[in-house]
């Protein structure tokens, strides 16, 4: 390779960061006086980007780095960048799957308990002094035994699935291809999957394909009865349909770690007892934070040591 340079697109993790400094000659971009100085007397220099599943690298910082060679992410979300775009440059583009699995899962049942079963709400209504002053607390609905039905059934949805296994659930699922290797039920489409479940919990990839899935019909199909799970990403619903339909009543809750304009919540959202909102916080425990560092360290390093990635994007994403 002609050079070395390692880019570090945006802040990562201090570790991440302490890790790069010491193995690679790394530019943090976010740092520069000047960054678009740089990228045009430097950019040529560039061979690898390490960056956030949040930020990724955008078409024209990929078009600023002429011999630019691996994408990394730190994050199991890439839809940030273009992959196609960068494959046909000759772009390797990496992840970091497995690593978060089991703490978005643990968030997404966690949230499912608290939206069916009001745990954030009775917490505001006790340090408001309602129960104290008499006030009772509305009833909530029972999460053992209800119909689940899980819209991607990837790692993460699985892991989601075994979880709820244990609280009785009837699982169903609606994915590209089906999965043999399970028990449960494949439905068609989500709008028939919504239909046929008291509860929808989101975990597909995002991208082109997956944009606005969750539609006004899907949320219709859910019913007033019915609770939506959201542990993907934004872009996956149609946030304003999601809204109409929480205001008007015409599903019965929400619990979402995830919007399509973060950090901004829509307004009408926050005074809803209903929904249960969460600031992006699937992956965000000591323990996944510092695997996923780990991970995208180990693919930065091996591609700049023997010119492979740990954990590329699979073909055809």
């Amino acid at each position: 390779m002609p050079s070395s340079t390692v880019l570090q697109v945006c802040p990562l993790l201090s570790s991440l960061e302490t890790a790069l400094a010491a193995h690679h000659h790394t530019v943090r971009l976010a740092e520069l006086p000047d960054p678009d100085a740089y990228l045009r007397e430097h950019g040529g220099e560039v061979v690898a980007a390490v960056t956030s599943a949040r930020i990724g690298v955008s078409n024209d910082l990929m078009d600023a780095l002429p011999a630019l060679r691996a994408i990394v992410h730190f994050g199991v979300g890439y839809e940030t960048t273009d992959v196609t775009r960068a494959r046909a440059r000759g772009i390797d583009v990496s992840n970091t799957p497995d690593v978060l699995t089991d703490c978005v899962a643990d968030l997404a049942v966690g949230a499912l308990i608290d939206a069916m079963r009001r745990l954030s709400a009775a917490d505001r209504f006790v340090r408001r002094g309602a129960w104290q002053e008499g006030a009772a607390f509305p009833l909530a609905t029972k999460v053992s035994g209800k119909r689940v039905g899980i819209l991607g059934l990837g790692r993460i949805g699985r892991a989601i699935a075994r979880r709820l296994e244990g609280f009785g659930a009837e699982l169903l699922y609606c994915s590209r291809t089906p999965a043999e290797d399970v028990s449960y039920r494949r439905v068609a489409s989500p709008a028939a999957l919504a239909a046929e479940c008291d509860v929808l919990v989101v975990a597909v990839s995002a991208g082109g394909t997956t944009q606005g899935l969750v539609s006004a019909e899907v949320l219709d199909a859910l019913g007033p009865a019915g609770y939506l799970v959201n542990v993907s990403r934004g872009s996956v619903i149609d946030e304003p349909a999601l809204v109409k339909a929480l205001v008007d009543g015409r599903i019965a809750g929400a619990a979402l770690d995830v919007f399509a304009d973060e950090p901004h919540v829509p307004e009408a959202l926050l005074d809803l007892d209903t929904v249960v909102l969460l600031p992006h916080i699937a992956s965000a425990t000591h323990e996944t934070r510092e695997a996923m560092g780990e991970l995208a360290f180990r693919n930065l390093h091996r591609f700049m040591t023997e010119g492979t990635l740990v954990t590329p994007v699979p073909a055809g994403r």
